[in-house]
């Protein structure tokens, strides 16, 4: 198992409870065939540059550990989610 971490930008317009529920969604994921560590919320945050016409977004960080076929899944199912703005998967491992 490698060392990976996501960071993920949410929609800021989702009330708290739609926020935390995708955060857990997203750790549910990881843990079918990883270990998903403890979620890092930024919070809200002001955006480098609009997106969908939103200037701020809600920023969490997770690391989790999984095998490599784990994030190209985790990659294509936060592409097609809505809520979910932009996000990075970096493995910790590679220097």
């Amino acid at each position: 198992m490698k060392d990976y971490e996501i960071l993920f930008v949410i929609d800021p317009t989702l009330d708290g409870d739609k926020k935390t529920a995708l955060i857990e969604t997203v750790k549910s994921i990881i843990n079918t065939e990883g270990e998903a560590g403890e979620a890092d919320v930024w919070g809200e945050r002001r955006l480098a540059y609009t997106i969908d016409k939103k200037t701020t977004g809600y920023y969490v960080v997770l690391p989790f550990k999984a095998e490599p076929e784990l994030p190209k899944e985790l990659d294509r199912r936060l592409k097609i989610n809505e809520n979910v703005m932009r996000h990075i998967i970096v493995c910790q491992d590679e220097e």
